[in-house]
């Protein structure tokens, strides 16, 4: 079947250029794009993947409205609410100044429903400029499973990624329908300016692994539409959408798969599964992106089957990864696992349910110790109350007896263990886990604090919290985190000390800045002097009054 997933394709098939020239011309004109968005040098104030970038480092730098002093209850709260059809569990995504069809130029919210909705509002004056259904004829989304992890029903739950290449740009996102016999997982690029389906889209999601593992036959595991869901937030990278499935609840049969598809052509280009001669080992990572650093993945994957027998690299005798960090990178045109960290004691906590896989991993910025070496880090968390720091030139494979391979490793620091990840701002790593208060910890010499520098006076209820710093150019730092209570609460922090609360959500009178019960997957978005924050019926947007 002929497929493109972008109008660039058909422009560039009329080009008077020869092949290698247009494929060329095109790879470098996308990749330069990339690097710039993901440098924050165009489009500065868009917001295009989850937590703002492919590091996941949760921080917006190009903030110039909002600061300290300007962020509290008698000049700051919410505007309106931009309403939907079902519950919110990705980020909203924000693209300024696109120029919609019959409707101007605006400044534009995306944002995506359990409903297999799709929305763009003005971002500015909360006007619907679309919306768009991606249900088949026929089609609902899909029950829970009897798994209430995502409820009332199972449509869109990542969070899309945008591209601005080609003439208009595009979104892209994965959604779950099923009829009256048949579970659908499908990838849609739809028009950022229309929501209409690009060139060849929607792809219906499918894939087999070799291995003996969980629902295989034949030297294969498959993928089975109904037995998951996407949840980690999609990531672009070099022209190709990388995208991770999750189970409901631990429902077997499941292994851990990560699909890829040319985000162009629509063609699947990769296929890696985690735990293919195993069980289990999904992608939750509580709907954070896998994080990259330009070249090479990193997940924290969940519990699942681990081969304690290595050889002699170090690597699983039969490539099961369960409850691993995991570095992934392209070797002779295949995904592979090019390097890993797993604790000494991880088949006990797969057996415990006490994994990595609740929680996000961050790529770290280039950071140098005392003597000058420069170090390559990333950074995770799960349920075992630890944060683990690992190099990623060599991240330690799997000691039997203690976890001194790794990097560094933060005993018990989180107790109340993480369902959520991490976000970085000036040298600091900021963490909220269950029950707890949302803490800093800051690197010295390149190693990380094994205290926080300064933490909130308020602690946050399950799942934690998903912490996301603005600032201008590292000047004015706030940390904006949400509570999922009844009612949810939107916090704002000085992001030099924590204790230091600047603005919540429950301090104006008569309830005016209250936005409706919590909702566990999400995460708020900056941009452009104002705050966007799904719920379970809409976008609450926050800003300076007038």
């Amino acid at each position: 079947m002929k497929s493109s997933f972008a109008r660039a394709r058909s422009l560039r098939k009329n080009a008077r250029k020869p092949a290698a020239a247009r494929e060329l011309a095109g790879w470098l004109g996308s990749l330069t794009l990339f690097l710039m968005c993901a440098a924050g040098l165009s489009f500065a104030t868009d917001v295009v993947t989850y937590h703002n970038d492919i590091y996941r480092t949760g921080q917006n730098p190009h903030e110039t409205i909002l600061t300290q002093s300007n962020v509290k209850s008698t000049t700051f709260g919410k505007l309106f609410t931009m309403p939907v059809d079902n519950v919110i569990d990705a980020e909203p995504l924000y693209l300024s100044q696109v120029a919609i069809p019959g409707k101007g130029t605006h400044n534009v919210i995306y944002t995506v429903t359990e409903n297999d909705s799709v929305y763009a509002f003005d971002a500015d004056h909360g006007t619907l400029l679309w919306q768009v259904s991606v249900l088949g004829p026929d089609e609902t989304p899909s029950g829970t499973h009897d798994c209430g992890q995502i409820s009332p029903v199972i449509g869109i739950t990542s969070t899309p990624v945008i591209s601005r290449a080609g003439p208009l740009g595009t979104i892209y996102l994965v959604a779950m329908s099923k009829n009256s016999s048949t579970y659908f997982q499908r990838i849609h690029a739809l028009d950022v300016t229309t929501g209409k389906e690009q060139p060849g889209s929607p792809i219906t999601v499918s894939a087999k692994y070799p291995g003996t593992g969980a629902d295989s036959h034949g030297g294969y595991v498959y993928f089975d539409p109904g037995q998951y869901a996407e949840r980690a937030g999609l990531l672009l990278l070099n022209g190709v959408l990388y995208t991770g499935w999750t189970s409901h609840c631990d429902q077997d049969p499941y292994t851990g798969w990560i699909i890829a598809y040319n985000a162009t052509t629509g063609a699947q280009v990769g296929v890696l599964n985690l735990t293919p001669n195993g069980s289990q080992g999904a992608i939750w990572q509580a709907g954070a992106g896998i994080a990259s650093d330009g070249t090479s993945l990193y997940l924290l994957d969940a519990n699942g089957t681990f081969d304690t027998d290595l050889n002699a690299q170090g690597f699983p005798v039969n490539g099961d990864y369960g409850n691993a960090f995991v570095k992934i990178s392209k070797s002779n045109g295949k995904l592979t696992v090019a390097d890993y960290f797993n604790m000494y004691n991880t088949v006990q906590e797969s057996n415990a349910d006490q994994d990595l896989g609740s929680g996000g991993a961050i790529v770290l910025p280039d950071i140098t110790d005392n003597n000058g070496q420069v170090h390559h880090l990333a950074v995770g968390a799960g349920k075992d109350t630890n944060i683990y720091v690992v190099n990623r030139d060599n991240m330690g494979k799997w000691n039997s007896t203690n976890n001194s391979n790794a990097y560094q490793v933060l005993t018990g620091v989180l107790p109340g263990g993480v369902w959520s990840k991490p976000s970085y701002f000036n040298n600091t790593v900021y963490y909220g886990d269950v029950g707890d208060h949302l803490k800093a910890f800051t690197f010295s010499n390149a190693m990380l604090g094994s205290s926080p520098t300064s933490q909130s006076a308020v602690t946050f209820p399950y799942p934690g919290t998903f912490p996301l710093i603005t600032s201008n150019q590292g000047a004015n730092g706030i940390v904006w985190a949400v509570s999922n209570a009844n009612p949810a609460v939107l916090y704002a922090y000085d992001a030099t000390n924590l204790a230091h609360e600047l603005y919540d959500s429950n301090q104006a009178a008569g309830g005016r800045d209250q936005f409706g019960p919590g909702n566990k997957f999400i995460t708020p978005i900056v941009a452009n002097g104002l705050v966007f924050v799904g719920t379970q019926t809409g976008v609450a947007v926050f800003g300076l009054l007038h």
